[in-house]
């Protein structure tokens, strides 16, 4: 019967946590390449921080690039695994940007745990610019707030690469099956810092009655950007829903396009 309440326990775990991608960096040559990491973590703290919590099975989720013309490229052939063990480390891909303008990063997954029993429907985004100078990178690059239709999404209403640095304030809009979701907690968790138990009112907001929540951007940092929902969501073999969205965030301590 022990081992029985453990093996719960640490399946309760494994659900709870989130996953989300990020790169080595946002901003590249055309014709270079960015590493694109696949993350499993972040129970710690009431799932805010970067710790990592065991590794993704790829079989389970979707990972794509999209480039500025909308064409898809599947990671999932080309990842590779960082970690000794089975449960150990992440898995990384290796992009080389073929075209100028912004490129955004979607993993999904929708999985019914037995044990729960519950249903499990995670996404999750991260973005780069590829340009020909990275002196003079341009300030427009559309697409960044294109909306994919994921069940629960974070959506960027401000670009999240260009213009980007300390000083600058980054607006969101959390959708549920598409809808704008009120007062929905989202932290943005900079790389590194504790957040307190409980609310944390210096990263942690809730979105207002259009969905929306804005943060200004102090820190030059990598932010992990997250929000959780649940509802009582029944089908075969689950009797509820967990959903989680994430969204990373380079911010440099000077703007790439403007210099300030």
């Amino acid at each position: 019967m022990k081992y029985a309440i453990v093996l719960l326990c640490l399946c309760s775990l494994v659900l709870a946590h989130d996953t989300w991608v990020q790169t080595n960096t946002n901003f590249v040559r055309v014709g270079d390449a960015v590493y694109i990491d696949l993350m499993l973590g972040n129970h710690g703290n009431e799932h805010r921080d970067f710790k990592l919590a065991g590794k993704v099975d790829p079989a389970t989720v979707t990972l794509d690039v999209i480039d500025p013309a909308g064409a898809k490229t599947d990671l999932k052939p080309s990842l590779t695994d960082q970690g000794m063990g089975a449960k150990e480390g992440y898995h990384s891909a290796r992009f080389v940007a073929g075209k100028v303008g912004l490129y955004t990063i979607v993993q999904t997954s929708d999985r019914v745990v037995n044990y729960a029993p519950t249903r499990s429907i995670k996404s999750a985004k991260a973005f780069f610019v590829a340009t020909t100078s990275l002196d003079k990178p341009p300030s427009d690059n559309p697409g960044f707030d294109k909306v994919y239709g994921h069940a629960f999404e974070i959506v960027p209403l401000t670009n999240p690469v260009t213009p980007m640095g300390t000083g600058e304030r980054i607006k969101l809009k959390v959708l549920y099956n598409g809808q704008p979701l009120a007062g929905s907690r989202v932290s943005f968790l900079p790389k590194g810092v504790t957040l307190k138990e409980g609310l944390d009112e210096r990263y942690e907001r809730d979105t207002d009655s259009d969905g929306v929540v804005q943060f200004d951007l102090n820190d030059a940092n990598l932010y992990l950007i997250v929000a959780h929902h649940a509802d009582d969501g029944a089908g075969e073999g689950y009797t509820s829903t967990k959903y989680s969205a994430t969204l990373t965030l380079w911010v440099p301590a000077v703007c790439p396009c403007c210099g300030e």
